[in-house]
């Protein structure tokens, strides 16, 4: 007889939640991230680092998102306000 160790089935949205989260659909890792986890505690399965990644990554990801539009958002309003703009937007 020999003893074969059972590999533990690797949660499929923790995976879903690091491959998302790396191509740049952080709110989509993070949702799935969570969810993984939340079934991860349930039923054993494996993958808590990968979900716990995609979270990190989509985190990240999002802040980062958020301060580039703000500040570039911010930068784009005060030149606005300032008539930088006067003549280069055109509305019709």
């Amino acid at each position: 007889m020999s003893n074969t160790a059972t590999a533990a089935k690797t949660n499929v949205l923790a995976i879903v939640s690091l491959v998302t989260s790396i191509l740049g659909f952080s709110l989509v890792g993070i949702i799935t991230g969570h969810i993984g986890l939340s079934q991860i505690k349930k039923t054993g399965e494996a993958g808590s680092g990968l979900a716990i990644a995609g979270l990190v990554i989509g985190y990240v990801s999002f802040v980062a998102v958020l301060l580039w539009l703000v500040i570039f958002g911010g930068a784009l309003l005060a030149a606005a306000m300032n008539g930088a703009l006067d003549g280069q937007l055109s509305v019709s």
